[in-house]
């Protein structure tokens, strides 16, 4: 048995990014609803489950790389039983532009797959869990979502699987081929250019920098296509606001477009 309980957080002072604020579309129940779906044991002794998110008309929920007037999502595992750790699988998100903006996330509905590794193999894992979200029309209403549920059970399966389905290809999938990376300090961080070898994603190409330090600022790449080449350009700013080391190696690539995306981990030096 799992459930779910949905709050709105600090409602009176939801964010506006900018935009006009209007009244939200009712009760947090109306704007979002939340069930996990229980899934099954993997091969691997993992189990597998799903966060399913239905959305009403017009609103959205972010991706972990939401852009800069997204929200990311943030997940605490603190209080689940029997619990080493939880990797979270990511569909290919949709990028949306408003008033200048770009945003990257999800509408109507969205599984995120959730693959739970038990810290006593063989023994089910008591799920409990809060996580934070920011759903947004004309404007944000943080959201809060408190989970509980044992594992394993059963149901939800074919759902969970066709959200695994649509994670992005690897590199080695999309036969992506040199990936280089050179970075230069700038006044108040790094400027990090990469170029890759990759065929054309078809229309509306975005190429998302992320690092696994979250207090680094990742501004929204500049690109340009040379054929079969894609040159994508962003600035790094620590809190620090000084140029840095940066290990390539940890720089994680995603590249969207309209008929595929592709998630590349690293790049070499040049």
């Amino acid at each position: 048995m799992t459930s779910t309980r949905i709050v709105r957080l600090a409602a009176a002072a939801a964010l506006a990014l900018g935009l006009a604020q209007t009244a939200p579309a009712g009760p947090p129940e109306d704007v979002l609803r939340a069930e996990i779906l229980p899934g099954w044991k993997t091969p691997e002794g993992t189990y597998m489950a799903g966060l399913k998110l239905r959305l009403a008309p017009g609103w959205k929920t972010y991706w972990r790389a939401p852009g800069d007037a997204g929200v990311p999502p943030r997940f605490d595992w603190s209080g689940s039983g029997n619990m080493a750790g939880v990797r979270v699988h990511w569909p290919v998100p949709r990028v949306f532009t408003s008033n200048g903006l770009r945003t990257i996330g999800y509408e109507r509905e969205v599984v995120l797959p959730l693959e739970l590794t038990p810290r006593e193999p063989g023994q089910p894992v008591e799920l409990r869990a809060r996580v934070e979200l920011g759903v947004c029309q004309d404007i944000c209403l943080p959201m809060e979502l408190r989970l509980t549920g044992m594992l394993p059970a059963e149901g939800g399966a074919e759902a969970i699987r066709a959200a695994l389905d649509a994670r992005p290809l690897t590199a080695r999938e999309a036969k992506v081929g040199a990936v280089r990376c050179t970075v230069e300090p700038i006044r108040d961080g790094l400027r990090l250019t990469a170029e890759i070898e990759v065929a054309a994603l078809g229309a509306g190409e975005t190429v998302v920098f992320e690092l696994p330090d979250p207090s680094i600022w990742v501004s929204e790449a500049d690109m340009a296509r040379q054929g079969g080449r894609l040159v994508a350009q962003a600035d790094l700013v620590p809190a620090s606001g000084t140029p840095f080391a940066l290990d390539r190696s940890e720089l994680r690539i995603t590249l969207l477009g309209e008929r595929r995306a592709v998630d590349i981990r690293g790049c070499a030096g040049r």
